[in-house]
């Protein structure tokens, strides 16, 4: 029998049903003098309002189809020294960005960000569309999430960037599944796809996944378990190109977190990035403005604690250095919970570095935030 088939028959027998949810958020950000690059620059302002709508249709019982759509505003009061790119990411294959206002002052973008079609059927699920397949058990960095991991330094992002993927999953057993992806490209022989397996062996969950990725093979695996009273995490990869050994590398990382009481929670990470540049000179700037890659050099540490100063007062701070060149920064956030979908947050991200370290291409920042969840 056919999916195809299948996938008639539950719409021929569809009782649906429409949800609708969402959140806008508002980011005024303030920037003093930075001594960025190469450049010093002035004070500098900058709002940026995200709408973001999830609209999805529950087709019948085992069918459903999710949108999420985002329009973005930013007003800056100067040019931004490293400006963000609005093109769709190498993992998506279609362009649903667009950009109808883009002046030195103002810019509105509107962009669909998750767009699926997910059946669910006894053996396991089929999902085709723009959407996330999130893998990895780490809490900063991801090596084994090959589809677009966050920049840690990157307070304003959220939601991980949806690719373009056919997705299936398969139930083997108990905590026991199969993972296949397919992610198209206009050019055949730019396609990528990968599997993982997951599986799980007394108290820790186990994963092995590969693929061939960006012209790349790859290997690799993670795990998530408890180091006595502690979580203890790790996952590695290694990628190598078959035409030249040279390039080929290893990504890991190892991460601890504790809740030391119902208030206090701590997590530490280390990342190896085999990937980077021990040469300050030699570091890929474009790959990081174009969101190919999220750090320069090889080895990184980060390390947060998290305080609950009431009910509805959250505090953090983090420290995440590099190293190896010796530069880092200090992040630090409030969030207050006003109402149960309303939240007003204060933070700020001070960097320190020597001339042409990774974060001597920052600027300290200090910024606030209201996000109103419908």
């Amino acid at each position: 029998m056919s999916i195809w088939f299948l996938l008639a028959t539950s719409l021929a027998i569809a009782q649906r049903s429409f949800e609708f949810s969402g959140y806008v958020a508002n980011l005024p950000i303030f920037e003093p003098k930075n001594n960025i690059g190469q450049f010093t620059t002035d004070d500098l302002l900058l709002d940026l309002t995200r709408l973001r709508l999830r609209p999805s249709l529950n087709v019948s019982e085992n069918l459903r189809i999710s949108l999420e759509y985002e329009i973005t505003t930013l007003y800056q009061s100067s040019a931004l020294f490293f400006a963000p790119t609005n093109d769709k990411t190498n993992r998506q294959t279609v362009d649903l960005r667009w950009q109808p206002v883009n002046e030195r002052h103002l810019k509105i973008a509107h962009f669909i960000d998750r767009l699926y079609l997910r059946q669910d059927f006894d053996f396991g699920t089929i999902t085709v569309g723009r959407q996330r397949v999130a893998w990895g058990t780490g809490r900063i960095w991801n090596p084994t999430d090959l589809f677009n991991p966050i920049n840690p330094a990157s307070f304003d992002k959220i939601e991980k960037d949806g690719a373009d993927l056919i997705t299936a999953k398969f139930y083997l057993g108990n905590f026991t599944d199969l993972t296949l992806v397919h992610n198209p490209q206009k050019n055949l022989r730019d396609n990528n796809a990968g599997l993982r397996f997951r599986s799980n062996y007394h108290s820790y969950d186990l994963s092995v996944i590969g693929g061939y990725f960006d012209e790349r093979l790859v290997i690799g695996g993670d795990f998530a378990g408890n180091l006595l009273a502690a979580g203890f995490r790790g996952e590695a990869i290694l990628s190598a190109n078959r035409r030249n050994l040279h390039s080929n590398f290893v990504k890991y990382i190892l991460g601890l977190d504790y809740q030391f009481t119902a208030k206090i929670y701590a997590l530490m990470e280390f990342q190896h990035n085999g990937e980077g540049k021990r040469d300050k000179a030699a570091y890929d700037l474009r790959g990081l403005i174009d969101g190919r890659i999220i750090n320069l050099n090889q080895n990184y540490l980060f390390v947060q604690t998290m305080l609950q100063l009431h009910p509805l007062l959250n505090a953090g701070i983090a420290w995440n250095g590099n190293l190896n060149d010796g530069s880092g920064f200090t992040a630090l956030n409030l969030t207050y919970s006003y109402r149960d979908n309303l939240e007003i947050g204060l933070g700020g991200q001070i960097f320190y570095s020597s001339p042409l370290d990774e974060y001597w291409y920052y600027g300290n920042a200090l910024f606030l935030q209201g996000t109103f969840y419908f």
